[in-house]
């Protein structure tokens, strides 16, 4: 959140990256798959933890637009009309998302691998 907060020099769109980094990093982190893609880590996330299918759905759809070509860790790194509010809903939703897995995954005894 500090690439965000930072009120002299905020750094929205590496805030953006590092907060779906962290969702895939969790995904990979719990199923073990340092290699994974975040589609693979998800169907195991969801057979394990009882993900609903809408939820594993956002994620993938989430993911997908930040990486696809006008995504964010993409085309949109050379737009400069990235605001404040474009990069708050990241860090917030990824943030929201590693918790809920994190509480789900103690839920059904899975452990981080």
């Amino acid at each position: 959140m500090g690439l965000l907060t930072d009120r002299k020099n905020p750094d929205y769109r590496n805030s953006i990256k590092e907060s779906i980094s962290a969702a895939e990093s969790m995904c990979r982190t719990l199923t073990g798959g340092p290699n994974a893609t975040v589609g693979a880590a998800l169907n195991v996330i969801q057979d394990k933890v009882g993900l609903h299918g809408a939820l594993k759905a956002s994620l993938s759809n989430l993911y997908g637009y930040t990486s696809d070509e006008d995504g964010i860790r993409h085309a949109m790194l050379e737009k400069p009309d990235i605001n404040f509010n474009d990069a708050k809903f990241l860090p917030v939703s990824c943030s929201v998302f590693v918790n809920y897995i994190t509480g789900k995954a103690a839920e059904a005894n899975l452990k981080m691998k």
